[in-house]
């Protein structure tokens, strides 16, 4: 069964780096396509923040964060990474990481499973 655990998130300054994680806890993989990151701040709609293949074969980030996030993926370590360099302020929120069995999307309703969530917070 596929269990996604989110870990790195924490209070930081704007214009520091924080770097996500999401395992695959369950060690599977088992019908994962791709992982998607999302994020939600208070009082707004979860949004797509970008994605990656699980081969690795490619990686999508919105106009948004390009230039400041990359996503990465250990294969030995079962696990992908979000990179946040030069956080704003409007980057707060909380990032979730979701297991597709399809494709990279923007649509919450194609993946299928979700991490529990991790809250960024960055102060001006």
């Amino acid at each position: 069964q596929v269990q996604l655990v989110e870990s790195g998130g924490g209070t930081v300054q704007a214009g520091d780096s924080l770097r996500l994680s999401c395992e695959d806890a369950g060690r599977t993989s088992f019908g994962i396509v791709a992982i998607g990151w999302f994020r939600q701040a208070p009082g707004k709609d979860r949004e797509f923040v970008g994605g990656i293949y699980w081969n690795g074969a490619s990686k999508y980030l919105v106009d948004s964060v390009k230039g400041r996030f990359t996503i990465s993926k250990d294969n030995a370590k079962n696990t992908v990474y979000l990179q946040m360099n030069s956080l704003k302020s409007e980057d707060t929120a909380v990032y979730y990481c979701a297991a597709n069995g399809r494709a990279v999307t923007s649509s919450e309703s194609d993946y299928l499973y979700w991490g529990q969530g991790t809250q960024v917070t960055v102060s001006l």
